[in-house]
């Protein structure tokens, strides 16, 4: 889908849907909704009349125009209280907007910056917020489905008409902008969405080489043999179930140029996770295709800001491998070494994730990294504390996590930062080694005692975790987040590292 800005008449927009609005309480319509209402000859207020249309949030009334103007029907989208609505409500209203206009014949959607009127929004807030609400609501993973019907419907364009000649510059590279963002996630769900027999490892290296290449950055993937000379052996732990050999991608964009690098993503990349040895029930297994999240958020993320041009040197590290049981298969109470010399006992092979993070992380501070984010569907324990509503963030700096915060929330993202206090050290203490993999006993704090085996590989360099396994899939459309694969956390750092770059 293509989002663009242009200057013109909204009424007389020529496209097979001209999209307007309402806010609650309002019988006259104004602005862009008023001229649609006087083309129509009043068209819009006689509905309002008849009580059809109140300007409720969610509501969406299509009128014919008949003629009366060059697109043959007019969607009125209510906007809810004034007072409550700000660019979160925007987005929403784009994705909801594509979808309830997605159906054969429509293809080209015409609309008014929604906020940008009356709501005092910043017009180029609005336009990159309806870029990004546009293509992440119609988004849809139909590669494996032979015949689709109208679900192949597709809106090949959405544009925003500014009467304002003087905006059109601004809200046109804002648009841009929020296009790649919304791009990155997509790219993201696609992967997530993937089953894993069309998704391993190494077809995940080579996705990643194909988005390096696109976008100029460095490319490095680390085979079985680079990393045990590493002295990987966390990671190689997960790893050695499996058939599939284990790939350690990394993308690097420098686009503050000379040595060093800025910021570090690092994402967990398990193709699939039957739980190893601890293996999982077979109910709801098959989501666990999606257990790569973090790995294609990080690199995506990382290939937009390169495409952003942003002014910072980038990292993204994806440890990528299947996590299968097998005679050669990690047992619980095995003792392994990662990188750092940090030696870990496996209690739990189903507690994976951090053990492939554990060297990543390491990696990244060979490299040199100031910052480091890790991204992963960790824990279980993330959706009963928090649902699906929010994701968590745990921390060794303060200054970090509250950019990390500003970012998601820039993104329309929800999170909640979870306490790191030294007293859950003792959770992760083991008789025979460093550290175990999961915490002693049944106290509880899953979530955090996953950042706190994680915290040691971090070591004083600044680290925030975000455990997004409540937000990864989700059941149902819900404004941007579509059914499937969510794209939680790519446009948030997308945000942090744009942030970082100013």
């Amino acid at each position: 889908m293509k989002v663009r800005v242009e200057q013109g008449d909204i009424t007389r927009a020529a496209a097979d849907a001209v999209v307007v609005n309402l806010f609650e309480g309002v019988t006259v319509p104004g602005g862009g909704t008023g001229a649609v209402d006087m083309a129509l000859g009043g068209a819009i207020s006689q509905v309002i009349a008849a009580g059809d249309l109140r300007g409720k949030a969610g509501e969406l009334v299509t009128i014919h125009t008949l003629g009366r103007m060059p697109a043959p029907r007019v969607l009125v989208a209510g906007l809810g209280n004034r007072d409550e609505f700000d660019i979160d409500a925007v987005r929403n209203l784009a994705a909801n907007v594509v979808r309830a206009l997605r159906r054969p014949g429509i293809r080209r959607i015409a609309t008014i910056a929604h906020g940008a009127g009356i709501a005092g929004l910043d017009p180029e807030a609005c336009a990159q917020a309806i870029a990004e609400g546009s293509i992440l609501g119609g988004y849809q993973f139909l590669k494996h489905k032979s015949s689709a019907g109208d679900d192949r419907a597709e809106i090949e364009e959405v544009v925003i008409i500014e009467h304002d000649a003087s905006k059109v510059a601004g809200m046109a590279r804002a648009a841009e902008r929020g296009s790649i963002l919304a791009e990155a996630t997509n790219i993201a769900r696609d992967w997530a969405n993937e089953p894993s027999n069309h998704l391993t490892p190494t077809v995940m290296a080579e996705r990643a080489a194909e988005l390096a290449r696109e976008a100029g950055m460095e490319f490095e993937v680390l085979e079985r043999a680079d990393m045990e000379r590493k002295g990987m052996g966390s990671l190689l732990s997960v790893a050695k179930g499996s058939v599939e050999p284990p790939k350690l991608i990394r993308l690097g964009y420098r686009g503050r140029g000379g040595e060093g690098w800025d910021l570090a993503l690092v994402g967990k990349g398990i193709t699939f996770d039957t739980g190893g040895i601890s293996i999982k029930p077979a109910a709801n297994m098959e989501a666990m295709k999606a257990d790569m999240t973090g790995a294609a958020n990080v690199i995506t993320a990382a290939w937009a800001l390169a495409r952003l041009g942003a002014k910072l040197n980038v990292l993204a590290i994806a440890p990528c491998t299947e996590n299968m049981p097998s005679g050669s298969a990690t047992k619980p109470g095995d003792v392994v070494r990662a990188m750092n010399g940090r030696t870990i006992e496996v209690i739990n092979t189903d507690a994976e994730g951090r053990l492939v993070l554990a060297d990543a992380i390491c990696w990244a501070n060979e490299l040199g990294a100031k910052r480091i984010v890790d991204v992963a569907t960790l824990t279980g324990a993330v959706t009963t504390a928090l649902g699906d509503v929010c994701y968590a963030l745990m921390t060794n700096d303060d200054a970090l996590c509250r950019e990390v915060e500003a970012a998601a929330a820039a993104a329309g993202e929800k999170t909640w930062r979870l306490p790191m206090w030294k007293e859950y050290d003792e959770y992760i203490k083991s008789d025979v080694a460093d550290c175990r993999n999961v915490g002693a006993g049944n106290r509880g704090a899953g979530t955090i005692v996953g950042a706190k085996f994680l915290e040691p590989f971090a070591g004083k360099t600044p680290w925030v975790h975000l455990d997004i396994a409540g937000v990864d899939n989700m059941s149902s459309d819900r404004g941007w987040v579509t059914k499937g694969a969510s794209g939680y956390s790519v446009r948030a750092l997308i945000n942090l590292g744009l942030r970082l770059a100013q």
